[in-house]
Order: C-alpha cells, then sequence, then structure tokens
C-alpha cells in the first residue's frame, strides 16, 4: 500500500499561490515567444498572444510531456508498473485458493459425449462393448483392488445393481489388477456387475481422465452423454441422487 506523503506545516492560500503561479508562468511564456522571435530575426513582431491562447499551448505541451512520461521504456514508470504487475500476481497467489484438478476435471466432463467406443476384457475374458450398454444409465467405477475407498463404496454398488436391474448397469473398471486378482476379489466382495480389466488400457483411462486418483465415478445418461463425474469416494445416497436424476 502506498502511503500518502506528509503535508507541509504551512501553506499558501490555494487562491493567492494559484494566482501568482499562473501570472508568472504566463509572463514566461510570453517573455519566450518575443525572445524566440528576435533571435531568428522576424522583422514583424507577431501580436502579443492572448492568455486563453497561451494556456491553450502549455496544456498541449504539458500533455505532450505526460505521455512521453507514461510510455513504456520511459522514466521509472516502467519499473513501477513491473514491480506492481509482480505484487499482484503474489497477492493473487497468495489469496486464492488452489484449484482442485480432481474438481476441474469432473466439470469439464459434463455434458461431454461419454467415449462409449472401447471394446474391454471383463474378469472372464470376455470382450464387452461400452457402446452396447446405451440405452441404460451407465455408471462407470474406477478402481482398484488396493484401494481402501474404492473397497469401502463396492456394496453401495451391488445393492444399486440389484435396485434398479435392467435400468442401471454398473461397470467396474479396475485400473492396474491382473485377472489373477480381479476374479477372487470380486468372488469375496459379491460384485454382480461386469468387472472389465483396465490394466495396460491407458486408452481408456485417458478418454475418461484424467484420472489424478481413484475411485472416480462417471454417470453417463440414456443418450450416452456424461452427466456427471465425480472424483473420491461416494456414499449410496449420492451415487442414488444422480441414478434418479437420470432414470
Amino acid at each position: 500500500m502506498h502511503e500518502q506523503p506528509p503535508h507541509p506545516e504551512t501553506e499558501p492560500h490555494p487562491s493567492e499561490a494559484g494566482s501568482d503561479a499562473s501570472q508568472q508562468a504566463y509572463e514566461r511564456f510570453v517573455d519566450g515567444q518575443a525572445a524566440l522571435d528576435q533571435e531568428i530575426g522576424e522583422s514583424v513582431a507577431p501580436p502579443r498572444p492572448s492568455r486563453k491562447s497561451a494556456w491553450l499551448a502549455m496544456g498541449a505541451v504539458g500533455v505532450a510531456l505526460a505521455l512521453l512520461w507514461l510510455a513504456p521504456g520511459i522514466g521509472t514508470n516502467t519499473t513501477q508498473q513491473s514491480a506492481d504487475t509482480q505484487g499482484s500476481a503474489s497477492a493473487s497467489a497468495g489469496g486464492s485458493a488452489t484449484i482442485d484438478p480432481d474438481a476441474a476435471a469432473d466439470a469439464l466432463a459434463v455434458g461431454k459425449p461419454a467415449p462409449l467406443q472401447f471394446t474391454m476384457q471383463d474378469m472372464n475374458g470376455i470382450d464387452v462393448r461400452l457402446g452396447s450398454f446405451k440405452g441404460k444409465v451407465i455408471l462407470l467405477n474406477f478402481w482398484a483392488t488396493w484401494c481402501g475407498p474404492s473397497q469401502e463404496e463396492i456394496p453401495s454398488l451391488v445393492e444399486l445393481q440389484q435396485q434398479y436391474g435392467d435400468q442401471l448397469v454398473v461397470l467396474g473398471v479396475s485400473i492396474d489388477d491382473p485377472l489373477s486378482k480381479l476374479k477372487p476379489y470380486a468372488t469375496k466382495m459379491h460384485m454382480n456387475y461386469p468387472v472389465l480389466v483396465g490394466k495396460d488400457r491407458q486408452d481408456v483411462q485417458d478418454a475418461y481422465g484424467p484420472l489424478f486418483g481413484i475411485p472416480v465415478s462417471v454417470f453417463v445418461d440414456r443418450d450416452g452423454r456424461i452427466w456427471k463425474r465425480h472424483s473420491g469416494i461416494a456414499s449410496k445416497e449420492q451415487f442414488e441422487r444422480e441414478i434418479k436424476a437420470l432414470l
């Protein structure tokens, strides 16, 4: 913050100071004009300019000087502008909240056509075309067996798949688990929906990503558009609210 400069203890009356300064400036301008005329040898002295024209000329000179002073690279103004810019950037960096990349990715996905062109293998080695489920509400859940929050979501997903039956299809996309882990894990968790192998399928993860972490759930409406993307763990109530909105 710029501090105001201290005022002098005594100042002349504004009207008196302004009047004296104006008169002196006017007389200096007129004298200078006469001296210039004499120096260049003009035989006929020009008429004495009126006070109005003199002030207009002085004003034009003042404006020109001000513009030169404000132009980039002139005087100390550039240095001050640079300092102000750096200060603003620092203040902005220090005062604004950090952007959450997960939240940004979630928001950007909404309304886009879901990439349903992929064919993936499920844990039984059967090819599954994502586009074959178009017309239903699709919930793609990106997860992994080693992920605690993913494990907490699975019972809710099992219940929702059973509850909404043919209106909903939950697709569990394991991002990096080998088949040797998937099948016993799915059996233990009573997973009643397709479990797809996402290991080495960076194309799928990129299409629905970026995935900065898991779990990530993507809700696709009956027309094949992304209704919502949710990063992080979700409760059954959160899942069901989005599903009901699409039925």
